[in-house]
């Protein structure tokens, strides 16, 4: 049995590839995810395999702090008024030091600043607790990066902090020696706690975003229903939701909260779902249908059986794919972890560099110092290491809200590259069973017998257990008929059947069957032809011998199919669509959403295929589905959209789910994917443009021509508004509209 341990102590870039190394370096480490919303990472392993010690000794080489599963949440608060004590110390401490500092940077005395504050004395008292008491995480993780023969940015800060501290510290004790050499006795230590505060004061905006980003789903699993009122017998009693098993039957009254998923049973009502699908307009619940856990029931009673609890509810997974969402890494941040592996390392050189050439050439240590630590302190990549999971954070989120389960960041990056997309068409462009779509009788409405007509022939279908008399049925109650007693039943094979009604003999079928029972089918030829034209299926209905009204039957399309393809076509994708019917059906559903490129007669073994076809044609091909036979399809696409009222293999061969099944979410899914690509573009922008301006600046280029010198301070600001910049750019996201 596998088993689970917690970690923290998280930093920014290197937590991900933390969590690689302990998944590589235990062979029995079965799974190992960073979830960077809630400031974690959970390891799961086999303890046949490895044991515990074994485990821990890998966190901690990589990094971080092993706590158990079931810490408590008291627990955990401690590390943070931690991080909130260092940074009101190094607050206060870094603004007396830069008063103090104040005289010896414009090169005159204030007359409001006393002397005892620029004294360096003073400020090594001052400075002190905050490099080695606020700073000791930027020591703890540098060290362990060096143990593992690894720079990261604890390193760059370590270097910088602490060359700029010990040098104002021997300033400060043997400043004969200095003077002897002819260099100057300026302290830094204002530099180094400015530094310090900065980075300990971006990471506490970082922390705050990340648990923004997954607000939602905070907010979504603090919906869930604390206990259920389950029936045993003709009795109800309230249960803890941990109680409910599958199987139960659950009574719902209005207002309440559904502790579980399940199917009603008994009753009707209509169910705000709105948290969990996206959807506004509450949803009409009957016999048949599926309710969701947490979703609010609005009015009527009902019962329901519970078909999922616990760990497999709809809402349970939808936490478990966007966490697994936001702790995966697309192509893209893959590339920018290559990047700072290299850059850190790199930057170490170059600064190294700088002190040799300034030193040499000028003989000036001071100079020579300040310029080193300059680059070591613009360059920290910590913005790069955010650029991307910040984003993908927010963009997940939302697409959370909005009722769209992206399971991974590579999706979510691959899908604003898509050229093309093929949609399924029974199940997704259309409601996937026989509706009701017309209904005429002989008279019309003139007498006022079109409901006492359907009233019969839905008593007769309610006896058939053919698709398309339960569309009958469905539609009669939906106009709320009330069904009778019948007696005489008989189906007729291929033809219908017939049935008595009190007094009355009801014939419900074909055409021909009704036409040979010697019934005049020509008061409602006409609108029969134009239904079967619009390839409908016809069903004749006579009483007594005598002709009465014919009913319209169909695959209905869903709301808004037309709406949601003109988008898609506005967006520059080709739509295609791919459904098994015959050339005819498939041709008259394509013009009516406006489809051209048709894939009739597809064999469900033969729909992954087509998918293959386009890809070689050169498109990034979505596939849109929600049946068994559209999984093969679903998988083989570069990006597969499932509809969350599908089948549960078509969900999991999927990349992307849309709860609801409202196709506006593959709008809405390919436009988050843009905006999060466009949000990510720009924050890598915003992490390297810091570097390449600052970095040759820290270096003195300026100096031998205009006698500049980035001051440590400026350099350690300049490093920490770059995460800003990051972190406040990826927030944008939180605006993202999916309308046009």
């Amino acid at each position: 049995m596998h088993q689970t341990i917690k970690l923290g102590g998280m930093s920014c870039a290197a937590c991900a590839s933390a969590v690689e190394r302990v998944t590589k370096a235990v062979p029995g480490v079965i799974d190992c995810q960073v979830n960077f919303s809630m400031e974690r990472a959970l390891v799961e392993y086999d303890p046949e395999r490895t044991d515990i010690s074994t485990i821990r000794a890998a966190i901690d080489a990589a990094g971080y702090r092993a706590f158990p599963v079931a810490k408590t949440v008291e627990a955990e608060s401690e590390p943070k008024s931690d991080r909130t004590r260092e940074l009101w110390i190094g607050g206060i401490a870094s603004a007396l030091l830069l008063v103090g500092s104040l005289p010896m940077m414009l090169g005159f005395s204030l007359p409001l600043i006393p002397e005892w504050l620029s004294h360096p004395v003073f400020q090594l008292i001052v400075a002190t607790p905050v490099q080695f008491y606020c700073g000791r995480s930027f020591y703890i993780g540098a060290w362990k990066s060096l143990k593992n023969r690894l720079a990261t940015m604890d390193t760059l800060v370590v270097l910088g902090t602490s060359a700029a501290y010990f040098y104002s510290l021997f300033v400060t004790l043997i400043p004969d020696i200095f003077h002897r050499e002819g260099f100057h006795s300026h302290v830094y230590f204002e530099a180094s706690t400015i530094i310090i505060t900065l980075i300990l004061f971006g990471r506490f905006l970082e922390s705050r975003a990340r648990k923004e980003t997954s607000s939602a789903i905070r907010q979504l699993m603090g919906l869930q229903a604390r206990t259920a009122r389950v029936m045993r017998g003709n009795e109800s009693i309230d249960l803890p939701i941990e109680e409910v098993r599958v199987g139960d039957i659950i009574l719902v009254r209005p207002g309440e909260k559904i502790p579980v998923d399940g199917e009603v049973i008994e009753g009707s009502s209509t169910v705000d779902e709105s948290m969990v699908t996206g959807e506004s307009v509450p949803v009409t619940k009957a016999i048949g249908n599926e309710v969701i856990g947490a979703t609010i029931n609005k009015s009527g009673s009902f019962q329901f059986r519970a078909t999922r609890v616990g760990g497999d509810t709809v809402l349970a997974q939808i936490a478990r794919l966007v966490e697994s969402a936001q702790a995966s890494k697309a192509p893209i941040q893959k590339l920018a972890d290559r990047v700072t592996a290299w850059f850190v390392p790199v930057v170490m050189i170059v600064a190294v560099i700088t002190f040799g050439i300034w030193y040499f050439t000028t003989g000036n240590v001071t100079l020579a110092l300040i310029t080193m630590v300059e680059v070591l302190i613009i360059a920290c990549p910590c913005a790069l290491g955010l650029a991307t999971p910040t984003s993908i954070m927010v963009g997940t989120g939302i697409g959370a809200r909005k009722g769209i389960l992206i399971k991974n960041a590579e999706s979510l990056q691959l899908a604003h590259r898509i050229t093309a997309i093929v949609l399924d068409k029974t199940g997704t462009l259309t409601e996937g069973r026989p509706t009701v779509t017309d209904y005429r009788t002989v008279n019309g409405v003139k007498d006022g017998n079109e409901l006492s007509i359907l009233q019969l022939a839905a008593s007769i279908e309610n006896r058939s257990e053919h698709p398309l008399a339960e569309a009958v049925v469905q539609y009669a109650r939906a106009n709320e008929v009330t069904l009778l007693d019948v007696t005489d039943i008989e189906a007729i094979a291929g033809c219908g059947i017939q049935g008595r009604a009190g007094d009355r003999i009801v014939q419900i079928g074909t055409q021909q069957w009704i036409k040979s029972l010697g019934v005049s089918i020509a008061p409602l030829e006409s609108p029969a032809n134009d239904w079967e034209w619009q390839l409908k299926t016809v069903v004749w209905i006579a009483v007594n011998g005598r002709l009465e009204a014919i009913v319209g039957i169909s695959d209905a399309l869903k709301p808004h199919a037309p709406e949601v393809v003109n988008k898609l076509k506005k967006m520059g994708l080709e739509v295609f669509l791919m459904t098994g019917d015959n050339r005819e059906t498939a041709d008259a559903i394509a013009r009516e959403v406006g489809i051209r490129r048709v894939f009739s007669r597809v064999r469900p073994g033969e729909k992954a295929l087509k998918v293959e076809a386009l890809q070689k044609e050169g498109k990034v091909v979505a596939m849109v589905g929600d049946g068994i036979n559209d999984a093969p399809a679903l998988a083989t696409a570069d990006v597969g959209i499932a509809i969350g009222t599908g089948t549960d293999i078509a969900i999991a061969t999927s990349d992307i789910t849309l709860i609801s099944g409202d196709l506006q979410g593959i709008v809405t899914a390919i436009r988050l994917s843009r905006a999060t690509m466009a949000n990510i573009k720009q924050n890598l922008f915003f992490a390297f443009i810091y570097n390449v301006i600052g970095i040759p600046i820290a270096a003195g280029v300026l100096y031998p021509v205009f006698g500049w010198l980035l001051n440590p301070i400026f350099a350690g600001a300049a490093m920490a508004f770059s995460s800003v910049s990051v972190v406040t750019n990826a927030l944008r996201l939180r605006n993202f509209r999916s309308s046009l």
